[in-house]
């Protein structure tokens, strides 16, 4: 009889384990940079609705452009015990410390749109951001082929800022050597800040004398800088202007024809397949299948590279619109 009710305790026992690690929660740590510019709260948002759809919980921490609390956020997550981390740096090489440490921790780490430098980062997330520089650049090469072209670049501590610059080049090089198309200023604005971009526009105009052919700028936030410049000089929508992340703001800009383009990155897409792939990291499974890898300094990281996408007052309503990225009603079209 002993043993039997010790067979059966056993038994009891086995079962509410089982049962308790079916019923166990994934956890995800996400850290963020910033909720400043709009496409972020979505990256956000769609990243935990998908995540939920999978049965996982998120924890979200944003640290507000500032690189020290990030890694501050992280090493919370870890003492919180997440299964899976997901960072979107601030600055793209101190965060390689955060990722060290949730390595140390046994902890599976994914760069979410802009890459990690120098750390054994085992996933990058993220659309193929030297593209998004070629559709910039394409664009208004095609606007402006000759003249004096300003580059306004994002921020040197994003890793991204740097790859647009590439994809700029690649289509602008070709016609800076064969004299068509001069530099007249190229600068990288300070954590994304449109103040920058509107400073280093009024100089450019100032010191050029208004012979600007095009500007070619990295995202929506930093064109809202130098079409403020510009609006000033009485230039807005007579100088092409590029951007990126299809703000509303932007959008609206592109319709009204003081913003030539912009570049949508369908961040549904690109969330839905970081919270995907942090949960197949996390439960060891099989990722989705990545595109290439890319060097971060350390390592050659696997890569799951979407597609952007180029948008102008000709397309508004079969990219964003339809996409439902931007309802219909939220602008004004012409």
């Amino acid at each position: 009889m002993k043993n039997k009710w010790l067979f059966y305790a056993l038994l009891l026992i086995v079962t509410y384990n089982c049962n308790s690690s079916k019923t166990k929660k994934l956890t995800i740590g996400l850290a963020m940079d910033t909720y400043t510019e709009e496409r972020w709260k979505k990256d956000g948002q769609f990243f935990e609705e998908r995540a939920a759809q999978l049965g996982a919980t998120v924890i979200r921490q944003v640290c507000n452009g500032n690189e020290q609390l990030q890694n501050e956020q992280v090493e919370n997550l870890i003492t919180q015990g997440v299964d899976v981390l997901v960072i979107v740096p601030h600055n793209s090489k101190t965060a390689a410390k955060a990722v060290n440490s949730a390595k140390e921790a046994g902890i599976k780490v994914i760069a979410y749109d802009r890459m990690i430098k120098d750390c054994d980062l085992d996933l990058y997330v993220s659309f193929d951001n030297e593209q998004v520089g070629v559709l910039q650049a394409q664009t208004l090469v095609g606007l402006a082929p000759k003249g004096n072209y300003m580059l306004v670049e994002g921020s040197a501590t994003d890793e991204n800022a740097f790859l647009y610059n590439k994809g700029h080049m690649q289509i602008l090089k070709p016609l800076i050597d064969s004299g068509h198309i001069t530099i007249v200023m190229e600068q990288y604005c300070k954590d994304w800040l449109p103040i920058e971009a509107y400073k280093q526009t009024q100089n450019a105009l100032t010191k050029n004398n208004n012979n600007i052919a095009a500007i070619l700028v990295a995202n929506d936030g930093l064109a809202g800088g130098c079409i403020q410049a510009l609006t000033e000089q009485q230039l807005a929508g007579k100088i092409p202007v590029s951007g990126q992340d299809a703000e509303l703001a932007a959008v609206q800009r592109v319709i009204d024809g003081v913003q030539s383009m912009t570049v949508y990155k369908p961040i549904k897409q690109l969330a839905y397949a970081g919270a995907e792939a942090a949960i197949a990291l996390a439960e060891n499974k099989p990722t989705a299948a990545t595109t290439r890898t890319i060097n971060n300094g350390k390592k050659e990281v696997s890569a799951l590279l979407l597609a952007p996408v180029a948008v102008d007052k000709n397309n508004v309503k079969q990219t964003v619109i339809a996409d439902g990225y931007i309802k219909a009603t939220e602008l004004k079209m012409q």
